[in-house]
């Protein structure tokens, strides 16, 4: 049944209508950790994407053969694997941003949205839809990422990208970076407001 569902709901829906962040609710944790600046929350969406995106592949080439008995412990072996890999990458040619991302990039293997996509959907589609599966959520993932890593850093520090953006006339005119944006709790309060406008936006996912 799930096959039936178009290859282009597959890859946009998570974008919006069923975003694993906004919509799901997962994924929090990494929200909260690593979006203090634009630069590792954009590098740890990419990472998301490829991760999951490959792990959906793998799993769904795998899945008529894996014993239901273990079907988590090679989800997690292959996630596993792919993060190592990911964060090899990283070290050997970003690794200012690896050192910012710290021990965020190996916990990818625990972030909800990548187990709950093998299990939902790898475990039980071919490999192309899964393999657009995993760039939808992984996208859908990052944009939040992103958006809050372009707020917190651009109020919290005045910058964006490590560039200075807020002209230095404002703060010469007394205006002051607002430092609870880069506190982990702001973070929590920009995805507040996201789902807030996002449901206002999409009446269909207010509850009753």
């Amino acid at each position: 049944m799930a096959e039936k569902v178009s290859n282009k709901s597959v890859l946009f829906n998570p974008l919006s209508k069923n975003n694993p962040v906004i919509v799901q609710v997962l994924g929090i944790c990494s929200v909260l950790a690593v979006t203090a600046k634009l630069e590792p929350s954009i590098v740890m969406g990419l990472s998301v994407i490829a991760v999951l995106a490959f792990s959906n592949v793998i799993i769904s080439l795998l899945r008529n053969t894996i014993p239901t008995n273990i079907r988590i412990i090679v989800q997690l072996v292959v996630v596993a694997g792919l993060v190592v890999i990911v964060s090899q990458l990283l070290q050997a040619y970003a690794y200012d941003v690896s050192k910012q991302l710290s021990v965020f990039i190996g916990l990818i293997i625990t972030n909800c949205i990548l187990m709950g996509r093998l299990e939902a959907f790898a475990m039980a589609n071919r490999p192309w839809p899964s393999f657009l599966d995993g760039i939808g959520n992984g996208i859908g993932y990052a944009i939040i990422l992103i958006i809050v890593g372009f707020f917190r850093e651009l109020l919290g520090s005045g910058t964006l990208l490590g560039y200075q953006v807020v002209p230095q006339a404002f703060y010469d005119a007394g205006y002051v970076n607002n430092g609870l944006m880069i506190l982990p709790p702001m973070a929590l309060i920009v995805v507040a407001c996201i789902i807030w406008v996002h449901r206002s936006r999409n009446k269909e996912l207010q509850e009753d």
